[in-house]
């Protein structure tokens, strides 16, 4: 294993060593361990073309009716993800308000964001409430803890061909997950076979089966039910767990920085006149993207992304034989005091202000290259929903029973829980 470091391999890694590599051979997977597994996003270890079809397929739920463009996918009167999101985060703040008005000032604000997010990414990506699949979040869940623990053992050699505690488990609850999206998946060609619906739906999961159906015999790439399967955990976990993290860290920030807060407020006050936000308004939220974008620098969904090479390369002077694994360590690139400046472990949106191309090249959240999270546009448009909505209905203060203790469990994660006081505003 190598660890890229420097800006030429990460760029020539990120951009050129995959891009053109074939597809890898199949390994055997006694533990039930699939290349991509739910506990952490497909894309980062799949192979690079097989990478680029999903990618192309997963999209179809991004730039148009899912994502609230007008006139695109709304005459058939289905909510588009931008409405969703607005209804969710509504919901939410009612909920915040009532106990806030019990008596209630402490939140652990990462539970609330982890709801929120959750019952987002079902409406949104499989037309479910959080009832119907809560069960599936918290097998995920479950399922990243083991993932997390049995990478531990990796160092071992062949210990992920061994029938250990880890992978019995791992195995169990996938299947499990595999069953409920099954009922789901297999619910909605019912529907369609048997014509009491036209179509699969206006989500991910339908756009998905869509695809399936139109390449189905033709020449094109065809998508398989396990490959639906595949994406539906991998989109589960990126719009879930990360956008939850993003929020959380971003919140902690903005209760940290009164100063901050009060101009993202003061911008969103302007720009949204009191109301929800529009898909129109948010690239109008200037500073409230430097502040996502600061908090995605200091505490990055993954902390390292991981590549494979799937022929011999050559980055510099150095020689990676085919089947190297690479990682590239997002977390300290993010912290480089030679790239940021001498305060890069301080908050500054003011940062990205002014963003050079130096540092554009050393900000990965998402990844980068043809291997970037297809999730990226999504992920975006909810936080800047989410946090203009909150920040419009409530100030934020850290409580004193907050510690801060990053960790990292596959994402970055507070130790502790990240509590904040909350304060109604004024309508």
């Amino acid at each position: 294993m190598k660890i890229a470091t420097t800006e030429q391999m990460m760029v020539e890694i990120s951009w050129t060593a995959v891009l053109e590599a074939p597809l890898p051979p199949p390994v055997p997977d006694p533990a039930g361990l699939e290349a991509d597994p739910p506990s952490a996003p497909g894309p980062a270890v799949s192979a690079t073309r097989e990478h680029i079809r999903r990618k192309n397929s997963a999209s179809l739920a991004e730039p148009g009716a899912s994502l609230g463009v007008p006139g695109v996918g709304a005459d058939d009167g289905e909510p588009t993800y931008s409405a969703y999101m607005v209804e969710c985060t509504e919901e939410m703040i009612r909920s915040m308000k009532k106990e806030v008005a019990t008596g209630r000032v402490e939140f652990e604000i990462g539970e609330y964001m982890s709801r929120l997010t959750a019952e987002i990414i079902s409406r949104t990506e499989f037309g479910t409430g959080y009832e119907k699949g809560k069960q599936i979040f918290h097998l995920l869940t479950v399922l990243q803890q083991l993932c997390a623990q049995a990478t531990r053992q990796l160092c071992l050699p062949g210990s992920r061909f061994l029938p250990s505690k880890y992978n019995r488990e791992i195995k169990s609850l996938k299947m499990e997950v595999e069953r409920l999206l099954m009922e789901i998946i297999q619910s909605r060609t019912d529907c369609v076979e048997i014509g009491r619906s036209s179509s699969y739906g206006n989500d991910l999961l339908g756009m998905l089966l869509d695809e399936m159906q139109k390449k189905r015999g033709g020449n094109g790439f065809s998508l398989n039910l396990q490959l639906i399967m595949d994406e539906c955990k991998t989109f589960f976990f990126a719009g879930h767990e990360t956008s939850a993290l993003l929020l959380t860290w971003t919140i902690m920030l903005l209760a940290s920085s009164p100063s901050w807060q009060e101009k993202v407020r003061a911008e969103v006050r302007e720009v949204c006149k009191g109301g929800s936000p529009s898909v129109y308004d948010l690239s109008k939220l200037s500073v409230l993207n430097m502040v996502i974008k600061e908090s995605l620098r200091l505490y990055p969904p993954a902390s390292v992304l991981p590549r494979m090479a799937f022929e011999d390369i050559k980055l510099g002077d150095l020689h990676i034989p085919k089947g190297l694994a690479i990682w590239i360590p997002v977390l300290a690139i993010h912290h480089n005091e030679e790239i940021w400046g001498k305060d890069v472990n301080e908050f500054n949106p003011n940062r990205f202000s002014a963003q050079s191309f130096t540092q554009g090249r050393h900000f990965m959240p998402f990844a980068t290259g043809p291997r970037d999270c297809v999730g990226r546009s999504f992920a975006l448009m909810e936080a800047n929903i989410i946090l203009s909505m909150l920040i419009s209905k409530f100030s934020f203060t850290i409580s004193d029973s907050y510690r801060h203790a990053p960790i990292t469990v596959l994402t970055i994660k507070p130790k502790h829980g990240v509590q904040v006081c909350l304060r109604p505003l004024e309508e």
